[in-house]
C-alpha cells in the first residue's frame, strides 16, 4: 500500500540546473546520500566521500561544463528534493567507447519518492542523452540496491560487469549497466 503523497510533491518542477546552482546541487547530493546510504559507511569513511564528491567548487565546474547536465527537482515552494547528472562515461569498463553517456547520479529526497517524480527526472536526463547520440548509454548502480537495478532493467539496461566503488575506505561491489542502442 503506498502512502499518499502531499499535493506539493505531485506537482514537482523540473529544471536544468545551472552554475548558480551548485550550492544547492551540493548541499542536496550530501543529503540525500547520507539519507539513503549513511548508515552503511564508518563515519570517517561517509565524510571523506561527501568532502569529494559533493565538493562546491567541483560541483560549480560540473555545472559549467557543456558535456554534462544536471537537473534539480523542487516543490512548488522551490524547495530541491531530487537531482539528476550525467555527462561523459567514467566507469571502468573496456567497452566504454567515445561518446559513451553516464547517468551518474539520481537522487529524490524520501517525501519526494513515488508518484512518478523519478520517472519524469530519468525521462528528462534520457531525453538530453538522446540529443546527444550517444552510442551506448551506462549506469553504475550498488550490488544491493535491487529497487534501481528493477526500474533500470524495466527500462532496457543490463549487468554488463562489476567494479569496487570506494567510499572512504570502504569499497562496495557496484554492478555496471548498459543499454545498448542508446535510444
Amino acid at each position: 500500500m503506498s502512502t499518499p503523497m502531499p499535493s506539493d510533491m505531485i506537482q514537482m518542477h523540473l529544471r536544468r540546473a545551472g552554475p548558480a546552482d551548485a550550492e544547492t546541487l551540493a548541499h542536496l547530493g550530501r543529503e540525500t546520500f547520507v539519507e539513503t546510504f549513511g548508515h552503511l559507511y564508518p563515519h570517517e569513511d561517509l565524510a571523506a566521500y561527501l568532502a569529494g564528491a559533493y565538493d562546491l567548487e567541483a560541483t560549480r565546474e560540473g555545472l559549467d561544463d557543456p558535456s554534462q547536465a544536471s537537473w534539480l527537482v523542487e516543490t512548488p515552494a522551490g524547495q530541491a528534493v531530487g537531482y539528476a547528472t550525467a555527462g561523459p562515461c567514467g566507469l571502468p569498463h573496456p567497452e566504454i567507447q567515445e561518446g559513451a553517456l553516464e547517468l551518474k547520479r539520481i537522487y529524490l529526497a524520501r517525501p519526494a519518492q513515488g508518484g512518478g517524480v523519478g520517472g519524469n527526472l530519468f525521462d528528462a536526463v534520457m531525453d538530453w542523452m538522446a540529443k546527444q547520440s550517444p552510442p551506448d548509454l551506462w549506469i553504475g548502480v550498488w550490488s544491493e540496491n535491487l529497487g534501481a537495478q528493477r526500474f533500470y532493467a524495466r527500462r532496457g539496461f543490463q549487468k554488463v560487469g562489476e567494479y569496487g566503488f570506494h567510499v572512504g575506505r570502504t569499497v562496495d561491489r557496484e554492478f555496471i549497466l548498459r543499454r545498448r542502442p542508446a535510444f
